[in-house]
């Protein structure tokens, strides 16, 4: 149906060529921005009304109390359901340290909600298929839990900034508590829509660069400087992707184009997890609480797990 409304008014309604650049830019442009506001829209509020049982405190509370390996693999899959973005990477991590959370289950954490949260999940469904996105969000996560291990067994708790361990932040109100289903279905609707309203011009300006690259640049471009035997592509996209402000929402219709057109799948991961887990943004803003020592050995972990992930992507897809 949506294929068909995009055909409407695509070639019937605005009179462009089937088939020509313009034509096939605009095509991609309509049918990608209604499915993805379709799917945002949807199973957001799905997530936001199961969210309103996992609030970050309750998230803090349950994470102080699970360390070792169970810790990391709890605190990666929080990431997914919890709010996150940059802005408040430094405040989480404050409450995360005084809440006695190790540091390597932080870390854990500090990956996975950036990297693989709803919205990225949804985007990549829509856009990818089941396949991807799940490969997506196994070697997200995945990446994550290492990364805490290694971090927690490396004991750099002294490379955090000393003022964090100084700070009480004070229990803070479990807001899920005794909510009614109309009250939780309000939470979800508000969510929701705070979501969509801070995600929507990455959407339409990420989905305008797509449409354009899939109607103006040649197939056989993408694949001749970044195909699949093209060893340079995956550390490139890692450092393209690092010094990109986005997030998930304005990077996946992008890179849904880069892999229609031949980039390789490793390739194209490893450019999705630069950009949303290892951006410069956040790097400056966690600079706040980790000392620099901390902050290199943070992203040479990362760093390195999202290399091994394109590279061995690439080899067997």
């Amino acid at each position: 149906m949506l294929n068909s409304f995009a055909d409407l008014v695509t070639y019937k309604l605005l009179g462009l060529l089937k088939g020509s650049p313009l034509g096939e830019a605009v095509h991609f442009f309509i049918y990608d921005t209604i499915k993805i506001f379709l799917l945002l829209t949807v199973i957001i509020f799905v997530v936001s009304y199961l969210r309103s049982y996992i609030t970050p405190e309750k998230t803090r509370k349950v994470l102080s109390g699970r360390f070792g390996f169970l810790g990391n693999i709890l605190a990666a899959l929080f990431g997914i359901v919890t709010p996150f973005c940059s802005c408040s990477a430094v405040p989480l991590f404050i409450g995360f340290v005084e809440a006695g959370v190790p540091l390597g289950v932080t870390f854990s954490y500090l990956v996975s909600a950036p990297m693989v949260n709803e919205v990225a999940l949804v985007m990549l469904l829509g856009m990818f298929g089941v396949k991807v996105a799940l490969i997506y969000v196994a070697s997200g996560l995945v990446i994550a839990i290492i990364s805490g291990i290694i971090i927690g067994k490396l004991k750099l708790e002294h490379w955090v900034e000393d003022y964090v361990y100084q700070i009480k932040m004070g229990e803070q109100a479990a807001t899920s508590h005794g909510m009614t289903f109309a009250q939780r279905v309000e939470f979800a609707k508000f969510a929701t829509k705070d979501i969509l309203k801070k995600v929507w011009p990455y959407v339409v300006v990420a989905i305008t660069i797509g449409g354009f690259m899939h109607g103006y640049v040649p197939t056989d471009f993408f694949i001749k400087y970044a195909g699949k035997g093209q060893f340079w592509a995956v550390p490139f996209a890692v450092l393209l992707g690092i010094p990109l402000y986005s997030n998930a929402a304005g990077v996946i219709p992008i890179v849904k184009v880069l892999f229609e057109k031949g980039v390789a799948l490793g390739t194209v991961l490893a450019f999705m997890m630069s950009v949303t887990a290892l951006s410069l943004p956040e790097m400056i803003i966690l600079r706040k609480v980790l000392k620099p020592k901390l902050l290199a050995t943070f992203v040479s972990i990362v760093g390195f797990g999202i290399l091994l992930t394109g590279y061995l992507f690439n080899a067997i897809f």
